[in-house]
């Protein structure tokens, strides 16, 4: 029950984000800017520190890393016909409701195995599902932006936005709860979120990052790495 309890709260995480944008809450784009930055480093420093080693100690984990990475791509990129990693203020580029419905679509699979990565966290330790969990809620914040301004600006209500946000924050309590129950999820979860959070960190928010100079985003990269040192020595010290 540990693992679902943190993946309601991290499920949390995007409708926070939603509201944000749903309440227009000001300095907004700065915020975000910053917490994209800071949660691409948290992420990546503990998908290949701590998630990836414990992966390649399952027998075919290398594999179940690829297949979650190539899974996120699938259901972000490939299928989903318009999503990236920060506020959409192009109206142009929505043509109907359904882009909002087809993003929602497309991270839904997306935050089943945020779930399966702090499920499969804890049951590996402590430790390790409480590092996972803290990059799951570091992503979620703008995850939940991302959704609902796609949503907003595609024509969809904000009675539907928020339940395309609480969608995510369901499909993340599932992933969790159907980690313990299901022996694939069990044995090889860790390995799968690994590649989802790797793809997360690096292919979705790192380049997100890339798309100016400003010095904070910049930093908050390397704060996230330095965020993720100083937690886990935290923790192993508790």
């Amino acid at each position: 029950m540990t693992g679902v309890a943190f993946a309601m709260l991290a499920g949390l995480g995007d409708v926070l984000g939603g509201t944000l944008v749903l309440g227009g809450a000001r300095h907004r784009h700065r915020l975000l800017a910053v917490l994209v930055g800071f949660g691409a480093g948290f992420m990546l420093a503990v998908a290949l520190l701590d998630m990836l080693p414990a992966a390649l100690e399952i027998e075919g984990g290398l594999a179940g890393v690829l297949i979650g990475y190539l899974v996120v791509h699938l259901t972000q990129h490939a299928l989903t016909p318009h999503f990236h990693f920060g506020e959409e203020t192009h109206e142009s580029a929505m043509a109907s409701p359904g882009i909002g419905v087809w993003a929602m679509a497309g991270l839904i699979p997306h935050s089943f195995f945020d779930g399966v990565a702090i499920g499969s966290g804890f049951l590996q330790s402590t430790e390790l599902g409480m590092l996972i969990f803290v990059a799951i809620v570091l992503h979620k914040i703008p995850t939940g932006v991302s959704l609902a301004s796609v949503m907003v600006v595609s024509g969809n209500t904000a009675r539907r936005t928020v339940w395309a946000l609480v969608a995510l924050l369901l499909a993340t309590v599932a992933g969790a709860a159907a980690t313990p129950a299901i022996s694939v999820l069990a044995r090889h979860g860790l390995s799968l979120a690994a590649g989802v959070t790797i793809y997360v960190a690096a292919s979705n928010l790192i380049p997100e990052t890339q798309r100016g100079r400003s010095w904070p985003v910049q930093g908050g990269v390397f704060a996230g790495v330095i965020a993720f040192a100083l937690i886990r020595l935290v923790l192993r010290g508790a």
